[in-house]
């Protein structure tokens, strides 16, 4: 039984390793073009994001795109598991969990049961972004997801652009969008399925 434990903590620790690795090479370096790459930053330890600078871009609908409470979630694009492509905008009028997660990382595997209830029993839109570059092979997300029975879409992040572009540090990570595109709540680490339900009554 310890064994067991033993080698668990050390396959988690490999995985993050190899993770935090992909990221440092993004933080530090150049893109072929010259252009310096997207940068990631450590989220702070509180609930959300709100104490953190915001980008100051428009939505076309109005309101200040940034990554904070209350400012309009950024708009990507990302293919599923089976190759459609998914706009975050598509899901304009639907309240929508973003959830950033990796095969590897214990969290995500411990919340996934509650995400799946979540999605089963409430109006709520998940889409469940797989930081891709990190995963050994692409046949350990399809394994993961048959293992756990999620119906949810599952968004492939090849090059962890999205990952970036939310400036995602800790995994798992969730955004709580509300049905006009607006960040409600930032959730680092894994929840549960009362905190998520809690979440979902307080956005509109």
């Amino acid at each position: 039984m310890k064994k067991g434990i033993v080698i668990g903590i050390v396959i988690a620790m490999l995985g993050w390793a190899v993770y935090d690795m992909l990221v440092d090479k993004g933080d530090s370096g150049a893109s072929g073009n010259g252009e310096k790459e997207p940068q990631m930053r450590v989220a702070g330890d509180g609930e959300g994001l709100e104490g953190d600078k915001a980008s100051e871009n428009e939505d076309v609908a109005g309101g200040e795109v940034g990554l904070q409470k209350g400012q309009k979630a950024p708009d990507f694009e990302l293919q599923t598991m089976e190759g459609e492509t998914v706009k975050l905008s598509d899901y304009r009028g639907q309240k929508v969990m973003i959830n950033f997660w990796a095969t590897w990382c214990p969290p995500c595997r411990a919340e996934m049961p509650d995400m799946q209830k979540f999605y089963e029993n409430e109006d709520i839109e998940i889409l469940a972004v797989n930081l891709t570059q990190t995963e050994s092979d692409a046949s350990d997300v399809t394994e993961f997801v048959d293992d756990f029975g999620l119906t949810f879409p599952i968004l492939m992040d090849e090059k962890i652009a999205v990952a970036n572009q939310y400036e995602i540090k800790p995994i798992p990570t969730s955004y709580f969008v509300d049905s006009e595109g607006y960040i409600q709540y930032v959730a680092l680490g894994a929840m549960n399925y009362d905190l998520m339900l809690q979440q979902y009554e307080q956005m509109d």
